[in-house]
C-alpha cells in the first residue's frame, strides 16, 4: 500500500488534486475546450488611483446607480449653495495698483503678442509701458504736450500709436525689456524714449481716439473726422466724415478688418468700409455714445457705452433694435472692452465702479470698486481673459481678477476637477431662489446704493404716468407709450 504521510523521500502524493477526467470537472477551476483557463482582470487608470501626495485620501469606488442614492439631487443642491456662498467669502478681486503717473489715466492699451505688457496714457502727456506681473514701468514715452486721449498697439506688437489734445499722432517702437529689467527690485530711473514718427492734424483740433488695423500697418484716428493713416507716412491717406462735429471713438472690426465703426458727438453710431471709401449706415440715438467695442468671436455684434448709464449691444446687420440692454450703472459709462473669449465684457463708469457683464446679460455679473478709486476713464481685458486693467482719475492703473473668487497660481488636477464640478453645480441650480439671491447680491458704496434706489423710484413713477396716459387715451395708445427697451432709445437709422 502507498504511504499515507510525508516522508523524507518526497511529498504526500495522496493529497494531490485529482486530474480532470473525461466528462467531469474539478470544482473551483474554469476550463475551456482547449484546456486553458479564462481569467477576468480589472482595468484601472493608474493616474486615478494613485495619490498625489502622502496626505491625500485613497480613492473610494462609488456605485453611481441612482436607485442607491435617493437623496443625490438634494445633496448636489446643497453643494451648489455652499459653493455660491464660498465664492462670496473668497471674493477678493483686487490684485494691485501700477503707480507712477502724476495725473489722471485717460487711456489704456494691451499688446496682442505679449500678455505681460500694457501701456497707459495720462492727462499730462506721459505714456508708460508696464510689466504687469512685476508692477513696474519699463519705459516712459515722452512727447505729447497735452492729455493723451488714445493709445493702441499694432497687430504685430512692434509699435504703438498715440494721439492727444495737442493734435499730434505719434508712433513709437515697442521696446523689449531685458531680463535684468523684468526682475530687478526697482529704484533706478525709468528709461525714456522718443517717438519715431510725429504726424500733425490738418483739420485742426485734437484727437479723441486711435485704433490700429488688425492686418495692415495702418491706423485710424477720431477727431473732427475719421482719418486713416499709414504707419510710414505723416499725411492721412483717407478721411471719412458723415455730418458730425467730433468723432469720439473708432474701432476696426477684428474679423473683417476693412470695416470700422465710430461714435460721434451728434449721438450717432456710423459704420464705414475702407475698400469702397464710403459709409455703410448710421444709427442716431437719444444720448451720446462714448466708446465702442466689437465682439471678437461674433464680429457682426458690437457694444456701445452710452451717457444714459446703459450699454447697448447691436447687430450691424439690423440696427433698428438692440440685441441687449445692459443696466446697473448710475452714471455715464466711459469705456467698454470685450474679453478675448467674446462671452463677457468689462465697462467703467463715471460713478467710480467697474462692472463685468455677460455678452447677453441685462445686469452685471460682478462689480468692483475701491475706496480711493475715482472716475474710471478706461478699462481693458487681458489677452488671456483672466485679468482686468482699469485706469482712473486718481493717477493709478489697477489690476483685478476677472473672476473675483478665482484662485491664483497653478492648480492640481484634482483641484481643477473640483472647480469644474462646482461651476457645473452652480449653473445647474442657478434658478433656485436662495442661490439666485446670494449670487446677485453685491456690496456697493452707499452713494451708489442711494442713487440706484432713486433711479428705481424715478422709473416706477414714469411707468405709472404712462399707464395713466393709456387709461385716458384712445385705443392703441399703449403702443406709443410702451416701447420695448431695446427700441426706446433709437431715434433713426440712416443709410
Amino acid at each position: 500500500a502507498p504511504p499515507t504521510s510525508t516522508s523524507s523521500w518526497g511529498p504526500d502524493v495522496s493529497r494531490r488534486r485529482p486530474a480532470r477526467r473525461e466528462g467531469g470537472s474539478v470544482p473551483g477551476a474554469v476550463w475551456t475546450k482547449g484546456k486553458t483557463m479564462k481569467v477576468k482582470t480589472i482595468s484601472r487608470i493608474e493616474e486615478d488611483w494613485t495619490r498625489e501626495t502622502k496626505s491625500d485620501i485613497l480613492k473610494v469606488h462609488r456605485n453611481l446607480d441612482p436607485a442607491l442614492h435617493p437623496m443625490h439631487r438634494a445633496k448636489e443642491a446643497k453643494r451648489a449653495l455652499n459653493a455660491t456662498k464660498l465664492d462670496k467669502v473668497f471674493a477678493k478681486p483686487f490684485i494691485g495698483a501700477l503707480e507712477g503717473h502724476s495725473d489722471g489715466v485717460m487711456c489704456l492699451a494691451k499688446s496682442p503678442t505679449q500678455l505681460s505688457v500694457a501701456a497707459s496714457g495720462a492727462a499730462d502727456g506721459e505714456i508708460r509701458l508696464w510689466d504687469v506681473p512685476s508692477r513696474r514701468a519699463l519705459r516712459l514715452l515722452m512727447g505729447h504736450q497735452g492729455a493723451v486721449r488714445g493709445i493702441s498697439v499694432t497687430h504685430d506688437g512692434k509699435r504703438c500709436v498715440s494721439c492727444g489734445d495737442d493734435a499730434t499722432v505719434r508712433v513709437w517702437r515697442m521696446p523689449q525689456a531685458g531680463l535684468g529689467e523684468m526682475f530687478s527690485s526697482g529704484g533706478a530711473a525709468v528709461p525714456t524714449k522718443e517717438a519715431t514718427l510725429v504726424c500733425h492734424s490738418k483739420s485742426g483740433g485734437g484727437f479723441r481716439d486711435v485704433d490700429c488695423h488688425w492686418a495692415k500697418d495702418a491706423h485710424a484716428t477720431a477727431g473732427s473726422a475719421v482719418e486713416l493713416w499709414n504707419a510710414e507716412r505723416s499725411e492721412p491717406t483717407d478721411t471719412f466724415s458723415w455730418g458730425v462735429d467730433t468723432v469720439l471713438s473708432v474701432r476696426f472690426n477684428p474679423v473683417e478688418p476693412d470695416v470700422f465703426a465710430s461714435c460721434g458727438s451728434d449721438r450717432s453710431i456710423a459704420l464705414y468700409d475702407v475698400r469702397t471709401q464710403t459709409p455703410i449706415r448710421k444709427l442716431v440715438m437719444q444720448n451720446k455714445c462714448t466708446k465702442l467695442a466689437w465682439n471678437p468671436m461674433e464680429a457682426f455684434n458690437f457694444t456701445v457705452a452710452n451717457e444714459d448709464t446703459n450699454l447697448y449691444s447691436y447687430d450691424m446687420r439690423k440696427l433698428t433694435v438692440a440685441t441687449c440692454v445692459h443696466r446697473d450703472f448710475v452714471s455715464a459709462v466711459l469705456d467698454v472692452d470685450y474679453s478675448p473669449t467674446g462671452r463677457e465684457f468689462v465697462a467703467g463708469s463715471y460713478d467710480r465702479t467697474v462692472r463685468i457683464f455677460d455678452y447677453n446679460g441685462g445686469h452685471s455679473r460682478d462689480v468692483y470698486h475701491a475706496k480711493r478709486m475715482q472716475r474710471v476713464f478706461c478699462t481693458r481685458f487681458s489677452m488671456d481673459g483672466t485679468y482686468v486693467l482699469t485706469g482712473s482719475d486718481d493717477m493709478n492703473v489697477r489690476c483685478w481678477k476677472a473672476e473675483a473668487s478665482a484662485q491664483l497660481g497653478t492648480l492640481l488636477p484634482r483641484e481643477k476637477r473640483k472647480k469644474q464640478y462646482q461651476a457645473a453645480l452652480k449653473e445647474r441650480f442657478k434658478h433656485v431662489p436662495e442661490i439666485k439671491r446670494i449670487a446677485r447680491n453685491h456690496h456697493v458704496p452707499k452713494a451708489i446704493h442711494k442713487a440706484q434706489k432713486l433711479r428705481r423710484v424715478m422709473t416706477d413713477s414714469e411707468t405709472r404716468k404712462k399707464k395713466r396716459r393709456v387709461e385716458h387715451s384712445a385705443p392703441g395708445a399703449e403702443k406709443k407709450e410702451f416701447k420695448p427697451a431695446r427700441k426706446e432709445r433709437i431715434v433713426a437709422e440712416v443709410e
